[in-house]
């Protein structure tokens, strides 16, 4: 296991060589590096490609260090992480894949430092990503109950349970949870310049509609996966191949 600090928090990482400027997979919530990207089937995709990348597990996820305090886990530290592992591998600018919380990370870098973000994958997100945030703090409840029968939301449960799944540390993960920072806006993602694409699952009720979020961003594109939700988009072919064609610019 390779390891970088960023700001004091370790932080680990896989990095496989290739052709070109890295890629960089940043996961979702309450998943890892190797839960997300390398069992889904990634990891084999882009090296047979021959292009280099790198995933990191994100703070309070896998096997990097776990905070049990909400501030440590600010966008601007979780968006710091993904620089600084862009730092570690010497590499001014990159190309990001982000998946649901992974996504709205990978977005916030974009915006907050568009001369190192090139191309832009953002997977289970969507429209949904303008709504307004629910009260108090479901996730980070569900995290912190002490019996999954006691959480009655579905999609809390799913996630709940691939947590359990994981061995993730449900303390950390609710503070991450508790964390979260302010909804985007379309005054936001309007001001985005990089490269952009949007996968979401047509089944996927926590993404919403691909097309709606990339209507608000310039010259972006959006796929939906037919018959995927949340979960299952991930590992889709589809899902592949739409981001390498994406890459070799057969979608504009």
């Amino acid at each position: 296991m390779a390891q970088f600090d960023s700001g004091g928090v370790s932080l680990a990482y896989d990095e496989v060589a290739g052709d070109g400027r890295p890629i960089i997979f940043v996961h979702g919530f309450a998943s890892n590096r190797n839960e997300n990207w390398k069992r889904m089937g990634w990891y084999g995709a882009v090296e047979r490609r021959r292009m280099r990348f790198a995933a990191l597990d994100l703070r309070g996820h896998g096997e990097s260090a776990k905070p049990h305090a909400p501030e440590a886990y600010s966008r601007e530290a979780m968006v710091g992480d993904i620089f600084a592992l862009m730092d570690h591998l010497g590499a001014a600018r990159a190309d990001l894949i982000g998946y649901s919380m992974g996504a709205q990370l990978s977005l916030a870098a974009a915006l907050a430092r568009p001369e190192r973000v090139c191309d832009l994958i953002l997977g289970g997100i969507g429209g949904k990503l303008f709504d307004p945030l629910p009260p108090g703090t479901p996730m980070a409840d569900a995290m912190n109950a002490d019996s999954i029968d006691a959480i009655s939301e579905p999609l809390l449960k799913s996630f709940r349970q691939f947590a359990d799944e994981q061995g993730e540390d449900r303390k950390a993960l609710a503070a991450c949870s508790a964390a979260r920072g302010a909804r985007f806006t379309r005054d936001d993602v309007a001001a985005l310049s990089a490269h952009t694409l949007i996968v979401a699952g047509a089944r996927d009720q926590l993404a919403g509609d691909p097309e709606d979020l990339a209507a608000a961003i310039p010259g972006a594109r959006a796929v939906t996966l037919p018959g995927c939700d949340h979960f299952s988009a991930i590992s889709h072919a589809l899902f592949k191949a739409a981001v390498f064609d994406f890459f070799d610019g057969e979608m504009g």
